[in-house]
């Protein structure tokens, strides 16, 4: 699962939003197939999706949209 963001200042307040839920996350590019206005993007395990979900809603981060790669493409979620 991939995070998506307009804004590098969004992209640091989830990183910092889900380092202290205790999701486990990387940060790296944004993939070329996503057309984001930020170079940097969140990667999770889809088993956090719904607690990714409600951190994200409660805490009204901005983002482009939260991604599942199928193996060939990324698909929004």
């Amino acid at each position: 699962m991939l995070i998506a963001f307009d804004s590098t200042q969004q992209a640091l307040r989830a990183e910092m939003l889900l380092e202290y839920a205790d999701v486990e996350i990387d940060i790296c590019p944004t993939p070329k197939e996503i057309t984001a206005g930020c170079a940097l993007s969140i990667q999770f395990s889809d088993e956090e999706l719904t607690l990714v979900k409600k951190i994200i809603l409660e805490q009204n981060v901005e983002i482009r949209g939260i991604f599942q790669w199928d193996g060939s493409s990324y698909s929004n979620v």
